[in-house]
């Protein structure tokens, strides 16, 4: 309507002004008939003009009026809703809001003007990028939606908060109820029962029982016994949380168990929570167990989105005597080498005599079958370069090989064997891992998150000493068809490898260690050339005792700092951590130094203090009583503090656990 009148009224005035008025004038006057025509159409027009106008003044006060209207109505609207609504503006400062938000977010209070953020919780961020957001507010859960428009030249935000406090708490409900399969495994349960009494054996199994159920009445769950050493619990996901918060109590109630009067007994207990299904929760369960024993037992394990959380672990594994698993595991590699082409070999980055000295082990065999063999390893960043040197010098100079050169040789049919590392990021070359199509992973380190998870076989002990004499073990069940022996050189590498990871069999020593010893003395080996390997010259000497000196003792833990740079400093840092560990109440010892913009910790302990726990908390890992860490980006002061954060940490959970 606003646009048609005035184009009406421009041409009527045109008609008249333009056409009608002039031919009048022009006209004759005597042609009264036409003259009177031209004065009717006049008038006739000018009657149009007058009651076109009077029309749309009427018609646009009516629209006014509608406008008004229908604006009051929306206001009202708005304010009558059943749900909370509120309009803030591009300070994000309130403006409007409607009856029931002032009553059930507002509580009355006049919110005018007051800062959004300042006022509700709420993630501005995510509204602002989903459209939606979760806000609690005076004990609701409330849904906040947004929707923008602009209006001259001003933007507001409208929000409405949607009331979803029903649905939380029936979602909290379900969350809480949701079933979780949790299996318990004693840990050696057959090697500590081997030699007990038959009373001795019923009464471990009462206690342990009585533990058990004593642990599930706490709860709404059941338990099942599925053989002499596990147990399968179903639990709901509050009575885990509850356990969780406690810190699994239970394990350190296990060791007071005693078989004998001297064999603790310790739980392993894997927890299958955040599964979809029960099927799914047991995967997740028994992943989670076999993380617990691959770190030693005694410990328990429960999977999260971003890893595992571990509790426990603050006893030493127990030796396994049996050499069952070992025998099948021989004959299974003995299998896997003979249908393979070629044979690669690598150990960790930065290897050391226990690396070197289990591969050259293990080549050794390999060679004495028949099959060609290679070590992949980086002379330039190796810490047993005499071990290479001699080993090579012995065998003709064509064992040992650049990380390159096995990473264009390897093949289809090849089998790629990694010793003393079951971690990724730790191998010698990762490319070499990822082109290898059959890998097989021996190892002995505690086990840790980012482990090689596609090993035909994974052949991990965390209670043996060193890689070398996992290596040393397997040799033994190896079958060659004429009557030749490993050679000396590889003999002392694997007695040197089980010689530095025991500090000369004083740590982590069990009987299979020295068994392990006594059949490399059978072979050839001489602890005096064995001896040599671990000489070093007397800088290096001095650089040791440089370290030591400038140690200062917290909490029981010896920590030094070395503020020089020299090549050996990856094999004088740790010599220097073990030689600390000779003082006088001193629980464990820290080395901090710095190779290029990387600062390394090389920890040490007896046993009273594990190591691995401290250094996990920094990003590193190990064992109970050698571990390590990396620090990127961080002064040598801040990597102080934060150890010594880390070590009263874990002084404090150990005295709670007590």
């Amino acid at each position: 309507m606003k646009k048609k009148f005035p184009a009406v009224l421009m041409i009527l005035h045109i008609l008249v002004l333009g056409v009608l008025i002039p031919t009048y004038l022009l006209s004759d006057r005597k042609n009264t008939v036409l003259n009177t025509l031209i004065l009717s159409v006049v008038t006739l027009i000018l009657i149009c003009v007058i009651y076109t106008i009077i029309y749309s003044k009427n018609s646009m006060r009516r629209i006014s009026k509608m406008n008004q209207h229908l604006e009051s109505s929306a206001a009202e609207f708005m304010n009558s809703l059943p749900a909370p609504v509120a309009v803030i503006d591009d300070n994000r400062q309130f403006v409007w809001y409607n009856q029931i938000f002032a009553e059930k977010i507002g509580l009355g209070q006049d919110v005018y003007g007051l800062e959004l953020e300042g006022f509700v919780k709420i993630d501005m961020n995510m509204l602002l990028k989903d459209g939606t957001a979760i806000c609690p507010m005076n004990g609701s859960i409330y849904n906040v939606t947004a929707e923008k428009f602009d209006k001259n030249d001003m933007s507001f935000l409208v929000l409405y908060f949607h009331d979803d406090t029903s649905y939380y708490t029936v979602k909290k409900r379900m969350d809480e109820s949701h079933p979780n399969v949790v299996i318990i495994n004693i840990d050696n349960y057959d090697d500590i029962m081997q030699n007990a009494k038959e009373s001795e054996k019923a009464q471990a199994s009462v206690e342990t029982e009585k533990l058990i159920e004593n642990f599930m009445s706490k709860t709404n769950g059941f338990i099942k016994k599925t053989s002499s050493n596990t147990f399968f619990a179903v639990l709901e996901n509050h009575h885990i949380n509850e356990i969780i918060d406690s810190k699994f109590k239970i394990l350190d109630a296990a060791r007071n168990i005693k078989i004998s009067g001297k064999y603790s007994l310790t739980f392993s207990i894997g927890v299958g929570q955040g599964a979809s299904s029960l099927a799914e929760s047991e995967k997740f369960a028994r992943q989670c167990l076999d993380m617990a024993l691959g770190r030693g037992g005694d410990q328990a394990v429960v999977k999260t989105d971003n890893g595992y959380r571990f509790f426990g672990g603050v006893s030493n594994g127990v030796e396994k005597r049996s050499r069952s698993k070992t025998r099948i595991i021989a004959n299974a590699l003995q299998d896997l080498i003979m249908n393979s082409d070629k044979i690669f070999i690598m150990g960790h980055r930065f290897g050391d005599l226990d690396s070197v000295g289990a591969a050259c082990g293990l080549a050794g065999a390999i060679s004495l079958v028949g099959k060609p063999v290679y070590i992949a390893v980086d002379r330039t960043k190796n810490l047993a370069s005499n071990l290479i040197d001699i080993v090579d010098e012995e065998t003709g100079g064509d064992l040992f090989i650049t990380p390159s050169a096995a990473e264009s040789m390897i093949a289809q049919n090849d089998l790629l064997i990694i010793v003393d590392t079951h971690n990724k990021d730790y191998v010698e070359s990762r490319a070499l891992y990822e082109k290898s199509k059959n890998i097989v992973v021996i190892d002995h380190h505690r086990k840790n998150v980012n482990f090689i998870d596609n090993a035909v076989i994974f052949h991990h002990e965390p209670y043996a000493s060193s890689a070398s004499e996992m290596v040393t073990e397997l040799l033994e069940y190896f079958n060659y068809d004429g009557e030749e022996k490993l050679m000396n050189c590889h003999a002392d590498a694997l007695l040197a490898g089980i010689m530095l990871d025991t500090k000369n069999f004083v740590m982590r020593t069990g009987v299979r260690t020295f068994e392990a010893a006594a059949f490399l003395k059978k072979l050839g080996a001489d602890t005096v050339a064995v001896k040599l390997l671990f000489s070093n010259s007397i800088d290096s000497y001095r650089r040791k005792t440089q370290i030591v000196a400038s140690a200062k003792i917290h909490n029981n833990c010896a920590i030094a700092a070395a503020d020089f740079k020299s090549d050996d400093i990856r094999l004088v840092a740790p010599q220097a951590a073990d030689e600390l560990l000779g003082i006088t109440d001193v629980d464990a010892s820290f080395v901090i130094y710095k190779t290029g913009s990387t600062l390394n910790i090389s920890a040490r302990s007896l046993g009273a203090l594990n190591v691995q726990v401290i250094m996990e908390q920094l990003g590193g890992g190990g064992h109970q009583t050698m571990a390590a860490a990396q620090l990127e980006g961080i002064s040598v002061e801040d990597a102080v503090k934060s150890l010594i954060y880390a070590i009263d940490e874990c002084r404090k959970n150990a005295e709670n656990t007590q």
